[in-house]
């Protein structure tokens, strides 16, 4: 179950050379965590194996973002995103996010493998607003709609650009 974390306005910043990898089963439960992810994170390795992904889910994130990502995932391709995230202290993180599904020897799904960076500054700045309006029509929409009516909104935004979610979000800069 998911702690009730306040969120604070303190940034972690990743170093340039950091990675935060991480594994789930394919219900998005955590079997591996690098240090990295600890330590960013803060938690220890007992309380993150076995809980759900979104135990760093941050409230400022649409959650019209997580349906594109496991439409997209589901589907067997990977996905990246611009993600920010929630540490155990409250304090936030922003990752550029690379998601994709781990295969047994067999070629069978057996999970989700995500490595997760630094991102570019101007990659944040330019997601803000864009997740700030999907929060805004997600409470419009009501808890049941939120994450269709949000994605729709963004589907139909880059649409009208003469783009995909693919194309725009490497066009950020990483």
């Amino acid at each position: 179950m998911k702690r009730a974390i306040t969120p604070t306005d303190r940034e972690i910043l990743m170093d340039e050379h950091d990675f935060i990898v991480s594994k789930t089963d394919l219900k998005g439960r955590i079997t591996y965590a690098n240090r990295i992810f600890m330590k960013i994170a803060g938690y220890n390795e007992g309380e993150l194996l076995g809980v759900q992904h979104n135990i760093i889910r941050h409230p400022d994130m649409p959650r019209g973002v997580f349906r594109l990502l496991w439409n997209v995932i589901e589907s067997g391709n990977e996905c990246f995103a611009y993600v920010k995230n929630m540490a155990k202290s409250g304090d936030f993180y922003w990752v550029y996010a690379n998601v994709t599904v781990d295969y047994d020897d067999n070629n069978n799904p057996i999970g989700y493998f995500s490595v997760r960076r630094k991102p570019s500054r101007e990659g944040i700045e330019a997601m803000i607003p864009v997740y700030k309006e999907m929060l805004r029509i997600e409470q419009q929409a009501g808890a049941r709609d939120a994450p269709n009516a949000s994605l729709q909104w963004l589907v139909d935004v880059l649409k009208s650009k003469n783009t995909t979610y693919e194309e725009f979000i490497h066009t950020l800069g990483h």
